[in-house]
């Protein structure tokens, strides 16, 4: 990146930024904002290369979920079927508000998706077990099975099924409600969800394998708002900015409604956990071949992500840059 890591300063969240940095072989970028302003650093990549958020998706969809509840298009008790077309299906009867806090009781992934069988093909080849048009998405419906135990559990499938239903409600694609209430609204230049290879922009960072091999890009209409977003630093710097000051549609998103396990709370996708004496909202993700991390200390007024085109994980650092 074209931010050394010489201009960060010499304060201890400074130190910790050089220390996530250091030894990583593959293209890294750290940004942490506080009230005296914001920090990037990184190297491997240029200052607005896209990178693979993966799973922090599920923190947009959240929000954008909690955005359509303030605004009247959906409710509490919206089902799928009052949106998308599943009214003869298992999900018809899912309430959103279920899909959003992993109660729903989906499966992690489709039923007969290629995400099944191309999970080999992804650790042999680095392929993408992903791609599949909405339409594809929906086919699957049929044939959904319900888990039997009534506890969380984290479902893709289920963010799929919620941003898209969101998505639905407001008359529009995810692709598009992505741009119009939380890219062009914040101004982050560099936050898509491309459908296809050909949609990625020239500045794509390639993403690796753990042992460091290149993987295919994971981009697909259908798995976009459970882990299809590319954001580049700067972007997702200043969506945690908008996030501490308040000006991020659907910011209630982040506020706990529901319990987690093992001390965690949770509200639309993000998680709150108690960590070292500081409540920690947050959410982390991963793809073939990245890992990404995105957390704040709201009390504090500060946050910082991490983003990593290794899939080797990220969330030790991303912890460490607000819990000394």
């Amino acid at each position: 990146m074209t931010t050394s890591l010489a201009v960060l300063g010499d304060d201890a969240r400074a130190d910790r930024m050089r220390a996530a940095l250091a030894g990583r072989s593959a293209p890294f970028a750290i940004g942490v904002v506080t009230p005296d302003g914001a920090r990037l650093a990184g190297a491997g990549s240029d200052r607005d290369a896209g990178f693979e958020i993966g799973s922090v998706s599920k923190g947009v969809t959240g929000l954008l979920y909690v955005d359509a509840l303030e605004r009247g298009e959906v409710g509490a008790d919206t089902t799928l079927a009052d949106v998308l077309p599943v009214a003869a299906t298992p999900l018809a009867g899912v309430r959103l508000s279920d899909l959003a806090t992993h109660r729903s009781r989906l499966p992690r992934s489709a039923p007969g998706t290629p995400v099944v069988r191309g999970s080999i093909d992804l650790v042999r080849h680095g392929t993408n077990p992903y791609g599949e048009s909405l339409d594809q998405l929906l086919a699957q419906a049929p044939a959904v099975e319900f888990r039997r135990s009534s506890r969380p559990h984290y479902s893709n499938f289920g963010f799929a099924l919620l941003g898209h239903a969101v998505a639905a409600a407001a008359g529009t694609t995810y692709a598009d409600l992505i741009r119009t209430r939380v890219a062009d609204p914040l101004g982050l230049d560099v936050f898509y969800c491309p459908a296809t290879p050909a949609e990625l922009r020239p500045a794509s960072v390639r993403g690796h394998g753990r042992g460091g091999r290149v993987r295919e890009p994971w981009t697909g209409e259908a798995i976009a708002p459970a882990g299809g977003i590319r954001a580049s630093l700067p972007a997702m710097v200043r969506l945690l900015t908008a996030l501490l000051d308040g000006t991020a549609p659907g910011r209630a998103a982040l506020d706990p409604v529901a319990d987690l396990g093992r001390g965690a709370r949770i509200g639309a996708a993000w998680i709150t956990v108690e960590l070292r004496g500081r409540r920690i909202t947050w959410h982390n993700g991963g793809t073939g071949g990245f890992r990404s991390w995105i957390g704040l200390d709201r009390e504090a007024g500060v946050g910082a992500v991490v983003l990593s085109a290794r899939s080797v994980s990220v969330d030790r650092a991303g912890f460490s840059l607000l819990t000394p």
